[in-house]
């Protein structure tokens, strides 16, 4: 037992120093990432669920022109949000992120909360919303796990044969462990790992001839 968690120690330390050292060179360079102000670091969340990067590309910056901070969007009517959310699909999230800026600006002084605990409390907020708002806003050293998160991780960790009967817990568990301390790492990591399982650890046809994580990869190993 003492054997295998050493193992497994060394594969989550080769782990992040791998995926980190590729982060430095392969991140795409996205206008929600050169932000930590909580608002707009949360329309970027709202606007990722289930939507390709690149329609969110366009329709961020139209959005924040048009609500630029909370207390304008807690102000619109329901139907210019509505509006300015056409096209993107999922009309439940510009609902939700309505009613959030409206219970915040009432209840919060139009400050958002800073921790997952907090966060998940409002509406449209799941578990992955709330760590990542709390990570790449306020940098704070959690977890943020989502569709591509949780691939990256059962591969790496559980190899593809075991990975999908992995728990949702136990991989949320994993995450957390393996999130830096320091709040800008933790800010670094979390989208390095995202990054990862959008660009290369993808869902049909991973990428493991080039994946930075392959050696220490229970599925990747061996392949080329």
């Amino acid at each position: 037992m003492g054997s295998k968690r050493k193992r497994r120690g060394g594969q989550e330390v080769a782990f992040r120093r791998r995926l980190l050292s590729w982060w430095r060179h392969a991140a795409r360079d996205l206008p929600w990432r050169r932000t930590r102000d909580p608002y707009r670091v949360l329309v970027s969340e709202f606007m990722l669920q289930q939507t390709q990067v690149s329609r969110v590309a366009e329709y961020y910056p139209r959005f924040l022109e048009r609500f630029p901070d909370l207390h304008s969007l807690a102000r619109a009517p329901a139907r210019a949000v509505r509006e300015a959310w056409d096209g993107l699909g999922y009309y439940a999230r510009a609902r939700n992120l309505h009613a959030l800026a409206r219970g915040v600006t009432r209840r919060h002084d139009g400050k958002l909360p800073d921790t997952p605990e907090e966060l998940i409390k409002l509406p449209g907020i799941g578990p992955y919303t709330a760590g990542a708002v709390a990570t790449f806003a306020f940098e704070k050293s959690v977890p943020a796990v989502d569709t591509n998160v949780s691939r990256v991780l059962r591969r790496v960790f559980w190899g593809r044969a075991t990975g999908n009967g992995q728990r949702a817990a136990q991989v949320w568990r994993l995450a957390r462990k393996l999130v830096p301390r320091n709040g800008r790492q933790a800010w670094t990591f979390n989208q390095a790992i995202m990054e990862l399982g959008a660009l290369v650890c993808v869902a049909r046809k991973p990428k493991c001839a080039v994946c930075p994580v392959q050696p220490v990869c229970k599925t990747g190993k061996g392949k080329s």
